[in-house]
């Protein structure tokens, strides 16, 4: 038989002592990797984060092509079908923390609107809301999605004003959040806007800092390396931005859901924070005082928030979406 060394430690402390070697050599190759691609490649970091959340959601990514657009969408749940829309220099993922409370009871469909996020963009094309309100229906019809909750903030609520009364026969119910389109009193933001300043425009951190300020009454913290991905977008797109920023200022566009309101028959949900500070509360107003012929018209108001009640406050805003979709 071999010798024995007496003084040696048990096997189980030096199996112990191997694993333990073995975790602390992975946990440094992580930091490295992770520390390396947060310097190097944030926007992987970044496409991770929003994969895990949409997988949280149960939604899985798509794209399909219809019209001019390659779209890129998330898709997942089952019940009635929710589409929702995002707003001006945004994106589908600003939808997650909603939709993860959405998807246990309905059908979530949340895409890139053409031009914007991971959705193609055609050089030189028409990106106002009747374009895109134009583009919904070649989405909607490739999808077959028939009869839907339709969805909007901000710029989308009017892409979903607009082609509700122009589309009424695929949407049941219309939801507003925050929604551009419709007549308010003037604030700040207005005024510059009129004046053809663009606040969504910005060149580094402290110009993204100052548009998130804008946006919400409690902005949120993101890392810096992460900022300045969002930045590099909005450099690089800088000429679509401005176009169509310089659309969305003509009346026909300001006004572009006021001057439908008439036509809507299906039921409204009109859901506003209360110290939005880029289109104002008295917006609601507006959208009440306007539907003549809905069937029926909800309004609700959040506080303790700004421009973005679906990050801000995604519980509120999912109890209030699924209280109105059971509701009709």
């Amino acid at each position: 038989m071999p010798a024995t060394n007496p003084s040696a430690p048990p096997l189980w402390k030096r199996l112990l002592f191997r694993r333990l070697k073995f975790l602390a050599v992975v946990a440094v190759l992580l930091a490295v990797v992770l520390g390396g691609s947060y310097l190097f490649a944030p926007q992987w970091l970044m496409r991770a984060d929003a994969a895990r959340k949409a997988m949280a959601a149960h939604l899985e990514k798509k794209s399909i092509q219809a019209g001019d657009t390659h779209w890129v969408y998330y898709e997942g749940g089952e019940g009635p079908t929710i589409v929702l829309l995002h707003g001006f220099d945004s994106r589908k993922e600003v939808w997650l923390p909603v939709a993860k409370l959405l998807t246990p009871h309905f059908h979530v469909v949340i895409p890139d609107l053409p031009g914007w996020g991971e959705s193609s963009q055609v050089a030189g094309g028409n990106y106002d809301i009747d374009a895109q309100a134009a583009r919904l229906q070649d989405f909607m019809q490739a999808l077959g999605l028939g009869k839907v909750l339709l969805v909007g903030h901000s710029m989308g609520g009017a892409i979903a004003g607009v082609y509700a009364a122009e589309h009424p026969e695929h949407v049941g119910e219309l939801a507003l959040l925050d929604s551009f389109g419709l007549k308010f009193k003037e604030n700040a933001f207005a005024k510059a806007a009129l004046a053809g300043k663009d606040p969504f425009l910005y060149n580094d951190r402290a110009g993204f800092e100052r548009v998130l300020a804008l946006a919400f009454d409690k902005p949120p913290h993101l890392p810096g390396r992460f900022v300045d991905v969002l930045v590099k977008w909005n450099v690089e797109h800088r000429a679509f931005i401005e176009r169509t920023f310089d659309a969305l200022r003509q009346p026909s566009q300001v006004l572009s859901v006021q001057n439908r309101l008439g036509q809507l028959d299906m039921p409204v949900l009109g859901l506003w924070c209360h110290d939005d500070r880029i289109i104002d509360i008295s917006a609601m107003d507006s959208l009440r005082n306007g539907l003549t012929h809905a069937a029926a018209i909800s309004a609700t108001t959040l506080n303790g928030c700004g421009h973005m009640p679906m990050l801000e406050k995604p519980e509120a805003t999912a109890q209030v979406l699924t209280a109105f979709a059971l509701s009709h």
